[in-house]
């Protein structure tokens, strides 16, 4: 026998019975357990199985060679690890000449998963080298993208500014000293530079920062749980969509709860977004968050052509001008978006009149009511939190998946509390509230939040019924300074009502696009930096959201306002 019976009894005290000692009972369910662990053992003897269609893609030069930037060649402390990948034999050129990088949890074949945390909390204290390449990452550069690193994020993607991350706060790149956002963190200096470079030679900077000595990226793939593409592309003034909840495979990145997770195209324009989505979005087979909904890859629209026609037939029809640019889009402005707490004054006067413009381009524009819409954020929270601690462990979700092979992360103990507890101790609350939630409510308040849930879009989907686009602020706030590391509840507050607007829509699964709409205050009167202003769509309509947006930038791009 390979079980005992002191084994035995263990395991159901572990589940709160006890076996009679000395019983048939005994005897019979030992003799089960045995059989169990024969089986048991017969799988864990086997190899591990990586399914083909995740095989590295070859790559020009053959070897893949990564390197840890110094901090000079890290001004932002943006890189995670720096590389040159292009296909050898690429499938199409959609993304020639395109620089990207890769959030910190997206798998890309030798490359450590860092997960924005430190290498003790993993097994044998080392981050996991990646063993494959996600799916987005093929299909980038079977397009022809060059892949130029990983990108630092938040520490386990859980922070939604960019102060969490073990390799130290990543620098806004407007500003040195301000927060960028998260989790994508990274990822948003990254491209923000470039745009930073263009504008300090136009108009100057209010600002000091290094960013001018960033070569930076043009595109990136960042993730999305509750806001952390959309509020980095907030805070760093340009586009971040997170798509429909299925419609990006995330097969190959690291999950924190399928319900909630997306990934999807962070990027300096409209254009760049429709590019890079009709890249990796459709069908993988391979992806439970992917449903009978999603499109397979040949019937991904043509999200360039389909917006370039789009602009084309308004320009032959007369209206591609500041009057008729936005004709027959109807825009909803969602009342309890602008009711959220701590809203600043200034944020919400400057995303209503971008919203209102669309009426001076011809959209029918009108004020709507989804009351739900401020218990979202409860709703959100409630649902994921007793799962999400266990997606920390890389557990195998219920329905079938390709778990991340090779990431073996430690269970909680007191090194997880001391090496998070002064970094982010939002993952460490997130542990604390799945044990509140067992010892106090069970698994009763898990299913009422994923009924509500259901609730929660359903009342999104009736206003859909009359609007096209919903307009959010998408952050309550410009990006503020970077804390001082000081207590839990300082590093907390840099949390606090940034995904108010935002992570509703994840558990909705609409897609929702953060652009740049114009410029306000920071709270301690320094300058000026980026506001954000979200565009909602019905789900699988992302099409809506790009018609909308390169619209309403027929009267001037938000950063230029």
């Amino acid at each position: 026998p390979t079980v005992t019976k002191e084994e035995l009894h263990a395991a159901a005290k572990a589940r709160g019975f006890s076996i009679p000692v000395g019983s048939q009972d005994e005897t019979d369910f030992l003799l089960l357990q045995n059989s169990f662990d024969a089986v048991a053992s017969i799988v864990a003897a086997l190899p591990e199985y990586i399914d083909p269609r995740l095989e590295p893609t070859t790559v020009e030069g053959g070897e893949r060679k990564w390197s840890r930037p110094s901090s000079e060649e890290n001004p932002l402390n943006a890189w995670s690890h720096k590389t040159t990948l292009k296909a050898s034999s690429p499938t199409s050129k959609t993304l020639a000449g395109k620089t990207l990088a890769m959030k910190d949890n997206v798998s890309v074949a030798g490359a450590p998963l860092r997960l924005g945390t430190a290498p003790e909390l993993f097994k044998g204290g080392k981050h996991a080298i990646s063993e494959i390449d996600a799916i987005v990452v093929k299909r980038i550069l079977e397009a022809s993208g060059t892949i130029t690193g990983t990108a630092v994020c938040e520490n386990f993607s859980l922070f939604p500014t960019s102060v969490s991350s073990e390799t130290g706060p990543v620098h806004n790149a407007w500003a040195a000293g301000y927060m960028t956002g998260g989790s994508s963190s990274g990822c948003a200096s990254l491209i923000s530079a470039k745009d930073v470079k263009e504008w300090d030679e136009k108009k100057g900077l209010s600002f000091q920062t290094s960013a001018l000595s960033e070569e930076g990226v043009d595109m990136a793939i960042g993730g999305d749980q509750g806001g952390s593409i959309r509020a980095p592309a907030s805070f760093g003034g340009f586009y971040g969509l997170k798509p429909t909840t299925g419609l990006v495979p995330y097969t190959g990145i690291v999950p924190i709860l399928p319900m909630i997770d997306s990934t999807g195209p962070m990027a300096r324009s409209i254009e760049d977004i429709a590019l890079l989505l009709g890249v990796i979005a459709g069908y993988d087979g391979i992806d439970p968050r992917q449903t009978p909904e999603t499109p397979l890859r040949q019937a991904v629209p043509d999200y360039t052509g389909l917006l370039a026609e789009w602009q084309a037939a308004k320009k032959e029809a007369g209206e591609w001008t500041a009057s008729a640019a936005a004709k027959g889009l109807r825009i909803g402005i969602l009342k309890e978006a602008w009711e959220i707490a701590g809203l600043n004054t200034d944020v919400a006067a400057i995303v209503r009149a971008a919203a209102e413009r669309f009426g001076k381009l011809g959209a029918e524009v009108h004020e709507v009511s989804v009351p739900l819409h401020l218990l979202g954020p409860s709703i959100w929270t409630v649902a994921g939190r007793e799962a999400i601690p266990r997606f920390f462990e890389n557990r195998a979700s219920d329905l079938l998946s390709h778990p991340l092979p090779g990431l073996e992360p430690n269970p909680t103990d007191q090194t997880f509390y001391d090496k998070l507890v002064n970094k982010n101790p939002a993952v460490i609350n997130v542990v604390l509230n799945a044990e509140h939630m067992e010892t106090k409510f069970g698994p009763s308040l898990t299913r009422k939040a994923h009924m509500l849930v259901h609730q929660l879009r359903a009342e999104y989907d009736k206003v859909f019924e009359k609007v096209d686009i919903l307009i959010t602020p998408t952050t309550p706030t410009v990006a503020g300074k970077h804390c001082n590391y000081t207590s839990v509840m300082e590093i907390a507050q840099k949390a606090v009502g940034v995904t108010l607007n935002t992570s509703p829509f994840n558990c909705s699964g609409h897609p929702g696009m953060s652009m740049p709409c114009g410029w306000s205050e920071t709270s301690d009167g320094a300058g000026k930096l980026p506001v954000g202003m979200q565009l909602v769509a019905k789900r699988w309509h992302e099409m809506d959201i790009l018609k909308a947006a390169s619209a309403w930038e027929v009267l001037g791009k938000g950063l230029d306002a």
